[in-house]
């Protein structure tokens, strides 16, 4: 069997941060984070539940978002997944554009609920490939949702991990950094200072990140590839040519 790719691992690492959960949701658009998660329910041999919005087969919501957001409310998802174009050393995210607002030359979709479920959900996972100075910044140019908050707001969720093409950080949240964890094959701890506008926390030594072993990579090659192609047939495509 050939060696991991790039999106493979990544599939992995996402299955391994949500070990432990018992619901785990995926908003629209999130190819991996889904694939990630369908494969820890498999790892959990079915104990976890997985909603990936979007999905005939794994979404058992009738109203979309509306039930997301009451079960958010109530405790009932343990993780869920949060992007952006920016993202800065305190996990604020940036959906909306650079620039000044209102005067963004250029602009994203939108918040939406991201600050809402960044409150709420215990186990955040912000989760972009791209890992540059432009993604990377010291302070996003608007803040979608805040990655802390004040002392005495009463906040269950927020950030638990950073997952890039390049590495996996983990957050402190009393000390409001990141920490890296782990250098994906490939790459190395240089090329994630160079490339990030932030100072992070950094031990002396910084392990690689494990590879899937034999029967995580067949699993995902296989059995995950064919669930996440109900929903992104062209994801799963490219997953099968990797």
């Amino acid at each position: 069997m050939s060696e991991a790719s790039g999106t493979e691992l990544l599939v992995a690492v996402i299955a391994r941060l949500l070990q432990g959960c018992a619901h785990v949701a995926v908003g629209a658009s999130s190819p991996i984070p889904g694939a990630g998660a369908l494969l820890a329910r498999l790892q959990s041999g079915g104990a976890m539940r997985v909603t990936v919005l979007g999905s005939q087969k794994n979404n058992f919501f009738t109203s979309g978002g509306v039930e997301l957001f009451d079960l958010a409310a109530q405790g009932r998802i343990d993780a869920f997944f949060l992007g952006g174009g920016q993202i800065d050393g305190q996990a604020n995210i940036n959906l909306v554009g650079t620039g000044d607002y209102p005067d963004t030359p250029v602009r994203w979709p939108g918040s939406f609920g991201s600050a809402y479920l960044y409150f709420l959900i215990p186990r955040v996972i912000l989760f972009r490939e791209e890992h540059t100075r432009r993604v990377m910044v010291p302070k996003v140019d608007f803040i979608s949702a805040p990655g802390v908050s004040d002392a005495g707001v009463h906040r269950p969720g927020g950030p638990h991990a950073l997952l890039t093409g390049l590495g996996l950080f983990s957050f402190d949240r009393a000390r409001c950094r990141f920490r890296l964890d782990s250098v994906h094959p490939g790459h190395s701890v240089e090329e994630i200072r160079d490339n990030t506008g932030f100072e992070f926390d950094c031990p002396a030594h910084v392990p690689s990140t494990p590879a899937p072993d034999a029967s995580t990579l067949a699993a995902i090659r296989n059995r995950i590839r064919g669930d996440i192609a109900e929903t992104y047939p062209q994801f799963a495509a490219r997953l099968a040519a990797a």
